[in-house]
């Protein structure tokens, strides 16, 4: 398990949009972490392009999320009323609404060329692949990694015959990790989801949501992970192809919110005035709304971008992104020792 053989219990999470670049995933692999690419939204050939830049960069693991296409029903009405609801938006910024189109993220396609090129860790995001695709990544050599959110879908991943789950607790930036867009958001914090899944499950665990710092590590890896995943701790590092606007957004103790406005499926972010007035109108309409609404977020303001935060995020600081790991796992580590030794001292 290559979890086991990490020198540092850092997976750097895989973040779709550009940030999730090769110089951020093998800066993190050569510090011993786990550094993830991004399929998300991207090509297929874009995805090959960037394996083989970061292959150049790094002769360590390294992984690469793809999101796995949503079979939730959509209400066609619901998102048409949607739709006229941001005409106003588009007014105020002068463009045009794209059209809220359903696609797959070239799901095939990506799927063909990460066993082609035999990618150490293939992760997957907002369901769990059908049996045979795990079997067949194995088969190619790939390490097979689930998001979940819940004890049950941590069930289904195990049953598929996923080799690790990543327990996404609710404090997680960006989108969750739900199976089903029309299920009910599971808001467990990451602690009490890590104890529900691992009474449920016996497959190693990567935990996510949340986390700032080596203490945090440390707790993850004594509720039974092997490994902590940080993302929103990553977005300031120079490697990370965060936009500047998002960059700038992070310092301070401005709060975060889940949301649909953005993209049609529930994600946290920075609260600004795009998610507070259209959060309670967006329908579940994945990946509709995201088309819909690119060129408003692509519109230079603060105020109508997806600035996509965990509830830490005041504390991501700018500083390359080996240091973050080797800062992290040196802190896990003396939070453990401190703790052992207060422990036996009592």
């Amino acid at each position: 398990m290559i979890l086991d053989q990490l020198s540092q219990p850092i997976v750097q999470a895989p973040m779709a949009g550009g940030v999730s670049t090769p110089a951020l995933a093998a800066a993190v692999s050569n510090a011993g972490g786990l550094g993830f690419l991004a399929a998300g939204y991207r090509t297929a050939d874009a995805v090959r392009e960037q394996i083989a830049t970061t292959r150049t960069l790094t002769a360590e693991p390294f992984g690469i999320n793809i999101f796995v296409p949503d079979t939730s029903t959509v209400d066609g009405e619901a998102l048409a009323t949607y739709r006229e609801r941001l005409a106003a938006e588009a007014r105020r910024y002068r463009v045009e609404l794209a059209d809220p189109a359903d696609d797959d993220d070239a799901w095939a396609a990506k799927l063909a060329l990460v066993q082609e090129e035999q990618v150490p860790v293939v992760s997957f995001t907002f369901g769990c692949p059908d049996p045979t695709v795990l079997t067949e990544l194995r088969e190619a050599g790939c390490t097979t990694v689930v998001t979940v959110t819940s004890a049950g879908e941590a069930l289904t991943a195990a049953a598929a015959g996923a080799d690790a789950l990543c327990v996404q607790g609710t404090e997680a930036g960006g989108h969750r990790g739900t199976f089903h867009n029309t299920d009910p958001v599971d808001d467990t914090a990451l602690l009490p989801l890590l104890r529900k899944v691992s009474a449920a499950v016996t497959v190693p665990l990567i935990a996510a949501g949340g986390l700032s710092g080596g203490r945090d590590v440390a707790a993850v890896l004594v509720a039974g992970a092997r490994a902590a995943q940080l993302g929103t701790m990553f977005l300031a590092c120079p490697e990370a192809g965060t936009n500047p606007v998002h960059r700038a957004s992070l310092p301070g103790d401005r709060p975060t919110a889940v949301t649909r406005a953005f993209t049609g499926r529930p994600a946290r972010g920075l609260v600004n005035r795009f998610l507070v007035e259209h959060t309670a109108a967006a329908p579940a309409a994945y990946p509709h709304i995201h088309h819909l609404t690119k060129v408003l977020r692509q519109a230079g303001d603060p105020e109508a971008m997806s600035l996509w935060a965990g509830q830490a995020h005041e504390f991501a600081r700018t500083a390359p992104a080996a240091d973050v790991v080797r800062d992290l796992g040196a802190g896990a580590r003396a939070a453990l020792t401190e703790t052992a030794l207060r422990w036996s001292a009592g």
